[in-house]
């Protein structure tokens, strides 16, 4: 290789990366101009009562929060950082609403109970409990099922109303396999379907689990997703491309929090 081609490639690849921060920068100004909203709505009775759906970057867990950004590698027999600097890892948990338990849950030799301000007649037509069962027949086949434990249901007392052509997928709360039930996920229309108030089901999969799950507990994680029509383009890489790689890759090499200063996008 002629002597000076690394630094022109070298320079070539900074002056590629000054460009996208520049569009990013752009397109992030225009990105948080046209903001989107998520309507929540509740029965007037439950408006002071019924806890808020709440932006997921409230909701940090506080494993996480104590959690250092750097410890010993016994692999490498060194200093690496931890998840907690993880770009990606940290925007899927801070991503989107988080959904509230709607009262403490006393959970005690496998049995439920609660005391609610949820009374009978608050909530209309609807059930008020924080909390409803599936019979297990309703999974048979899938591996949720287990012939002597109930799917639970999580009842979330408000309605959701997403913008034109978006839809909410409902899902476990990202990165949480410390709660002791697992959330099913679904995607619904909620551009539409937003007149009623949801049920969450959730497989409750930590049989020894014994004592309270406070109110407030993040039973699903609400994230809006813009429908639209997918294919994939599938190609050996070019020359450029490898070019772009093997630089990336260098750039990786050489220093931390490449991707969270040139690339990472505002989410909230």
């Amino acid at each position: 290789m002629a002597p000076g081609i690394g630094a022109q490639r070298e320079q070539k690849f900074g002056n590629n990366i000054a460009a996208r921060r520049c569009c990013n920068f752009r397109k992030r100004a225009m990105d948080q101009a046209n903001g989107m909203t998520l309507k929540f709505r509740c029965l007037p009775a439950l408006e002071n009562i019924a806890p808020r759906p709440f932006p997921a970057i409230l909701g940090l867990p506080d494993w996480l929060k104590a959690m250092s950004h750097r410890v010993f590698n016994p692999s490498l027999g060194m200093e690496t950082q931890t998840v907690k600097k993880c770009p990606s890892f940290i925007d899927a948990m801070t991503f989107g609403f988080l959904i509230p338990l709607a009262t403490d849950l006393e959970v005690h030799d496998g049995e439920f109970s609660w005391n609610s301000e949820l009374s009978e007649g608050f909530a209309g037509g609807f059930s008020h409990s924080p909390i409803d069962f599936h019979d297990p027949s309703q999974v048979t086949g899938t591996p949720f099922f287990d012939d002597d434990r109930f799917i639970i249901k999580f009842n979330c007392f408000w309605t959701i109303e997403a913008p034109p052509g978006y839809s909410l997928l409902f899902t476990h709360p990202i990165n949480r396999p410390d709660l002791p039930f697992t959330t099913v996920t679904g995607l619904i229309d909620s551009d539409t379907f937003h007149d009623l108030p949801l049920s969450l089901a959730a497989r409750w999969h930590n049989a020894n689990f014994d004592g309270v799950l406070p109110k407030g507990t993040p039973v699903a994680q609400c994230l809006p997703i813009k429908r639209e029509s997918w294919a994939g383009d599938f190609a050996a890489m070019s020359a450029e491309d490898t070019t772009r790689l093997l630089d990336m890759k260098k750039a990786l090499l050489r220093e931390t929090g490449v991707y969270r200063r040139q690339f990472r996008a505002p989410k909230h």
